[in-house]
């Protein structure tokens, strides 16, 4: 019901609820053929995911305030402009002190984009990946999510395109985000690092079917595949535990996230009340 102003840079509608269906999929597809964005060590934080401060000028964000007649002294922080989804995707993993293995002795939130072998923003790749539907992963090591229970941290995730993180071990709350933001949340076994798997980050990665019969805290293979020399590919397997822990959860995540989770329940409660608005598709 919110009369949305197209002009605020502050405040827009999320996207989080677009062509949503409106009932439930018993279960997920596979994902194959999963790029990697980004590829972490340990202890990666909320605040390299998201961060809160100031925005700079030069930054995915800066660029958009620009663009959109922002002056540089009324741009603010990532923190005042949270209502903005434009602005906190554009702030994911652009923190200027985040490390990606995939581009060392860099920092900041840049990557390399595989395809071409190009270096670039992590929005910007992302925002290519989308273009031609590639469904993206990110590697971490132990603690990953660790700090504050920033929600953008999993918000951001979500809408860069990123359907799976693989970490050594998630920080609790940052876990449950991802789920409820449709992110699956996969953990290498103890002692095991994607390092230690010999894993690069220019694998592509594929991922089974997980639906409604899938018992929380299950086990999957994983599979990647890279090209070492023309025509010829590597293949690796390694099996990681998927940290969907409950049966609540596991119907967040096959919903969608718990947005949708909320909005069909909603439809349905509207659907079978006496009191029924006669309007259940809106809401």
């Amino acid at each position: 019901m919110f009369q949305w102003d197209a002009e605020s840079t502050y405040i827009q509608e999320p996207p989080f609820l677009l062509d949503m269906r409106m009932t439930a999929p018993a279960s997920l597809p596979p994902i194959y053929g999963a790029r990697c964005l980004i590829a972490l060590g340990d202890s990666v934080t909320t605040d390299h995911i998201s961060p809160a401060g100031s925005i700079k000028a030069d930054s995915p964000a800066g660029k958009f305030l620009l663009e959109a007649g922002v002056p540089p002294s009324e741009f603010n922080s990532y923190g005042s402009r949270r209502g903005n989804d434009r602005i906190m995707t554009r702030g994911t993993f652009a923190n200027i002190r985040i490390r990606n293995i995939l581009v060392p002795e860099t920092e900041g939130g840049v990557t390399k984009y595989f395809p071409t072998g190009e270096m670039m923003s992590i929005y910007e790749a992302a925002m290519r990946y989308k273009e031609t539907q590639t469904p993206l992963i990110v590697l971490a090591g132990t603690e990953y999510g660790t700090g504050s229970s920033r929600d953008w941290a999993a918000k951001g995730t979500a809408l860069l395109g990123i359907k799976v993180v693989i970490a050594s071990s998630f920080e609790r709350i940052h876990r449950g985000n991802l789920v409820g933001m449709g992110v699956l949340p996969l953990e290498f076994p103890p002692g095991v690092t994607w390092q230690s798997l010999e894993l690069t980050g220019e694998e592509e990665f594929s991922f089974p079917e997980i639906g409604s019969d899938f018992v929380p805290g299950s086990e999957i293979t994983v599979k990647a595949e890279r090209e070492v020399s023309p025509n010829l590919f590597s293949e690796t397997e390694f099996r990681v535990k998927v940290r969907i822990d409950t049966p609540v959860e596991l119907q967040y995540f096959l919903n969608g996230g718990i947005l949708q989770t909320v909005v069909r329940n909603l439809s349905t409660f509207h659907g079978e009340s006496a009191e029924c608005c006669g309007n259940c598709e809106a809401h």
